[in-house]
């Protein structure tokens, strides 16, 4: 290394002050590599009048500025320059982890969750005729399974992969390269724990729920969970016996919000400041009930008609309050409401596809090799992740009026122990999205995209 210093071989001369010996930082992360990646990102959080890809994140013609420079130096970024993705993450979660903010904790959730995405022709990696959850139907596109880290205050995705249908390798289902979706979701739990992401309990839909795979991954690792179920789960059971939780809610007793019977009343409150009033019920059948180790609760807005888009079945192995001690899954209790607060949580994710989709130009790119895909789901990630830095960033600005005038940037230090608080530290932004006439400024759109995560905000 120490030849690889920024030393001028020619003349013999150095061109720079960092000590022979050691490798110069310039050398780790090339400078153009550091301005590419400046301006992808900059593309990514512009107002979203056309499509994310390389010519629009360079600003240039769809067509003949294809051949330009600016949109041929981000195309052999993405595509051709010496970087890995799975790197960038990595150091993304650190500062998402080091960083008071956004730092995880034991309440929040670790959401799984998938996402396809319309893609044409057979060219592009992992582009296969399948289901595509996103528009309910099989068509042809990508589907990628995520990891995301959420509470009610914040959320932030984790780790990604793209799924590989059976029909793009070679020996399809018998490929040793070939992962289920549930496979490829155990993948990512396990990459999450790896990192020490603290979580109360993993969430999912119904399509992971019902997986025997995911879920005795999950029970085997004595790992928390809340996933949800179709009504119609059924277990096996004599034939006079209950097999389903919509059966065994036909024996639930409701008469009405004055004389709920078995139901529970359950208020959730969001941020917008609105109350909604949920039910939750606790069923007994087969091998689930509140003193065994596995339970069902269903929630709904109206116990009489259970409507579809706001009734939840779920699964869960929190142990219950007055349930006895359960050594599979030591973690604290959880009553109805913490049940159901901790699967309202999940909805941060469908934002998430909000945000990353329609904002952030996730499912634009025009790259057909696994890398730079995956480069570029990498690069929307620390864009998104940008956005909620510059917004902690403005809010210590708000507390604090003296720290906008300082002319120099004083970097955060790290927390103290006894919980002294960081230093402010100056945002890049612009301190508000008022802009003089006739002036247009590119980087007023992270506001607005912030601000939208907020009003969005889930339950708390």
């Amino acid at each position: 290394m120490a030849e690889e210093a920024c030393h001028d071989k020619t003349k013999g001369m150095p061109t720079c002050s960092w000590p022979v010996g050691r490798l110069c930082p310039s050398l780790r992360r090339p400078v153009h590599q550091r301005r590419s990646f400046r301006s992808y990102l900059q593309g990514l959080l512009l107002p979203r009048d056309r499509h994310k890809t390389l010519t629009g994140l360079a600003g240039t013609e769809p067509v003949t500025g294809a051949q330009n420079a600016p949109a041929q130096r981000l195309q052999f970024f993405l595509s051709e320059a010496a970087w890995e993705s799975e790197a960038l993450n990595t150091r993304r979660l650190e500062l998402l982890l080091s960083d008071a903010d956004t730092r995880p904790h034991d309440d929040g959730v670790l959401v799984i969750d998938e996402s396809g995405y319309r893609k044409d022709g057979t060219k592009t990696d992992h582009v296969a005729r399948q289901y595509l959850g996103n528009i309910g139907k099989i068509d042809h596109g990508i589907v990628a399974v995520s990891s995301l880290w959420a509470d009610e205050a914040i959320y932030y995705p984790l780790h990604v992969t793209p799924y590989t249908p059976a029909e793009r390798l070679p020996k399809g289902k018998q490929d040793t390269a070939f992962r289920t979706k549930p496979q490829l979701a155990v993948g990512l739990i396990d990459a999450a724990l790896e990192i020490g992401i603290p979580f109360r309990a993993v969430v999912a839909d119904c399509f992971y729920g019902e997986n025997g795979t995911f879920e005795g991954a999950l029970r085997t690792a004595g790992l928390p969970f809340v996933l949800a179920l179709k009504a119609s789960h059924a277990i096996w059971a004599p034939v006079d016996a209950v097999h389903s939780p919509q059966e065994a809610l036909e024996e639930t007793r409701w008469s009405g919000p004055e004389d709920p019977g078995d139901w529970t009343k359950i208020v959730r409150r969001f941020r917008d400041g609105h109350d909604e009033t949920w039910w939750g019920v606790e069923l007994s059948f087969g091998p689930y009930g509140s003193d065994k180790a596995m339970r069902i609760i269903v929630a709904t807005t109206d116990p009489a008609t259970l409507p579809g888009l706001s009734t939840w079945y779920l699964l869960t192995n929190l142990p219950h309050p007055t349930a006895p001690e359960m050594t599979a899954v030591p973690v604290a209790p959880a009553d109805l409401s913490e049940v159901i607060r901790l699967y309202g949580l999940r909805n941060w994710v469908e934002q998430n596809y909000k945000q990353t989709r329609q904002e952030l130009g996730w499912a634009d790119f025009m790259v057909r090799d696994d890398r730079a895909i995956r480069r570029h789901w990498q690069l929307v990630c620390c864009a998104f992740s940008f956005c909620w830095r510059d917004w902690f960033a403005r809010q210590v600005q708000q507390e604090t009026p003296t720290a906008a005038a300082t002319v120099e940037d004083t970097a955060p230090e790290q927390d103290q122990p006894g919980g002294a608080a960081s230093p402010p530290f100056r945002s890049i932004l612009a301190t508000s999205t008022s802009s003089p006439q006739e002036l247009a400024r590119s980087l007023d759109l992270p506001l607005a995209l912030v601000a939208g995560l907020v009003r969005s905000a889930p339950a708390s």
